[in-house]
């Protein structure tokens, strides 16, 4: 039998604790200023890795290390250009990565200010993707430019930028190239709707997406001991480029540890886990991965990066 009156306890008084009340969170109040909230956050678990990570973009910022912006088309479609555009216009951006889809949507939006087609409604009889506009558009962009010697960002870039697109101040891709900021595009064949154009070339469009490779890869050596990846919902193609070429930068003799990195999404994937969060940092660093829409995720976010800088 055990003796329970043998037990031994001791104080709670002396006891580590993780969690104490200078680190809770403050209650809301009317007519509280954004950085008043901010500051009101609680110090615990996600709050407080998110303050970590603001004061590292902040950082990199300051000492000009690189702050690599990676994001799915969600993104776009969920109406955060404007919030993109002005991280660019402070420089905090200094390299965005986007994937097929993302110039398309980035595309339609500079076009005619709206974009995101009912797949479901026009699947059916074989329209979906079948608009002119944006194959006929950066097909030819893509062609021009990639045959002229520049990467697939650059050629679409380029392109809008010489355009009479009616809303093109709302393009991220435009405002990147316009302030001088590397638009890298990582294409996988057939996965986006303007490869179903004959318009389209595969080779020149698997060039031009070699070439950011590379450009990518010069960003990536840049990271050493400060930069910052961020990764917003892309849940395959951006974190696998980011890997192999953080991987490449250091085959070639580049020492690149001490940096940090954040995946951003709203459920938990496990390629960015793994290629953004975890294994990049191994060497030196930190990851992060924050779950939450994106619509709500990427303006506090900014908004935390602004009142900081």
């Amino acid at each position: 039998m055990i003796n329970r009156n043998k037990v031994k306890t001791y104080s709670v008084k002396f006891r580590y604790s993780k969690v104490k009340n200078t680190d809770f969170a403050k209650p809301p109040k009317p007519g509280r200023s954004f950085s008043t909230f901010y500051a009101s956050l609680q110090n615990i678990l996600k709050a407080k890795d998110l303050r970590i990570l603001v004061d590292a973009i902040v950082k990199a910022h300051k000492r000009n290390k690189p702050v690599i912006f990676m994001c799915g088309a969600h993104v776009i479609k969920c109406g955060l250009n404007p919030i993109v555009i002005e991280l660019i216009k402070k420089k905090v951006i200094s390299c965005l990565c986007l994937n097929g889809a993302g110039i398309i949507h980035d595309f339609e939006i500079a076009y005619q200010a709206r974009t995101s087609e009912d797949v479901a409604r026009n699947l059916k009889s074989g329209k979906f993707g079948m608009g002119r506009e944006p194959a006929d558009f950066l097909n030819l962009a893509i062609e021009e430019g990639v045959s002229e010697g520049w990467g697939l960002g650059s050629s679409v870039a380029r392109k809008i930028a010489k355009s009479k697109l009616r809303f093109k101040n709302l393009s991220i891709i435009y405002n990147a190239d316009k302030n001088k900021i590397p638009v890298c595009v990582f294409v996988a064949v057939g996965t986006d709707i303007i490869h179903q154009h004959p318009s389209f070339n595969a080779a020149l469009t698997g060039e031009g997406s070699l070439r950011d490779f590379h450009l990518l890869r010069d960003c990536v050596a840049g990271l050493n001991n400060g930069g910052v990846v961020l990764n917003f919902g892309s849940a395959v193609i951006l974190p696998e480029v980011f890997l192999k070429a953080l991987n490449l930068s250091r085959n070639l003799g580049n020492q690149v540890k001490n940096f940090t990195t954040a995946n951003f999404d709203m459920i938990h994937h496990y390629r960015p886990s793994q290629n953004v969060v975890s294994r990049p940092v191994m060497q030196g660093g930190k990851g992060f991965y924050m779950i939450g829409h994106h619509e709500i995720m990427l303006p506090v976010l900014a908004q935390a990066v602004v009142d900081k800088l």
